[in-house]
Parts: C-alpha cells; sequence; structure tokens
C-alpha cells in the first residue's frame, strides 16, 4: 500500500478511502517513543505514538486541549500532578496550558488530537 502524502494541513502519511486499524499504523521500538503526524496546522494536530515500556514525554504545556485515546497497551497521563492511567479504549483530556506528562507503563499506543 502506498502512503499519502499530502501537506498544507491535509491528511499525510496515512492511506484514504480504506478501513484502518489505528493502532497498526505506528510501531513500538525498543527504548523509543515513536510518533506519526497525521495533521498538523494552526487549528488542529493529529498525531500517532507508541510508547515502549517505561519511555515518556516530560512534564510540557500545550497552547490547545489535548485529546488522548488509548490504542494499545497501558499508559499513564499526568495532569497538574494528578496521575491517570489509561487502558485500550478510554480517554482523556489534557487541557490547555495545564502541565502534563505521558509515560508508558506497558508499552502504549495512542492517539493524540490537539486543537488550537
Amino acid at each position: 500500500m502506498a502512503e499519502l502524502k499530502i501537506e498544507n494541513g491535509k491528511m499525510k502519511n496515512i492511506d484514504k478511502s480504506q478501513v484502518l486499524v489505528l493502532k497498526d499504523q505506528v510501531s513500538y521500538q525498543k527504548g523509543q517513543v515513536v510518533s506519526k503526524t497525521l495533521v498538523q496546522n494552526d487549528a488542529v494536530s493529529v498525531t500517532l505514538f507508541a510508547f515502549d515500556k517505561d519511555e515518556e514525554i516530560s512534564t510540557h504545556e500545550s497552547g490547545g486541549d489535548a485529546f488522548v485515546t488509548c490504542l494499545d497497551g497501558v499508559g499513564r497521563i499526568t495532569i497538574d500532578g494528578v496521575e491517570y492511567i489509561l487502558n485500550e479504549g478510554e480517554s482523556i483530556v489534557m487541557p490547555a496550558k495545564h502541565p502534563h506528562a505521558v509515560y508508558g507503563k506497558e508499552q502504549f499506543k495512542m492517539l493524540l488530537v490537539v486543537v488550537f
């Protein structure tokens, strides 16, 4: 299957007009956090992530509300110092301008949608 890469705020790095399993669109890599950007513009960012066990994105803030959906495994989301465990199929919103972090409690895949 050929990947479609279309810039200027449209979907990229993902096949269109096909039924997809999102968690299969990004792969685990030992000792790494892997990301695959699907959309990036001034209004929205859509990214798939695969965290190896014990890998993390350290505490930071975002200019937009960040909606996370766990696609596989178990992740820990920390918002304003409070920890939340996400299992497959569960979601959480990390509010704009609030410190948050993401940690792979086990191997963990997530879909991140940030609305600015």
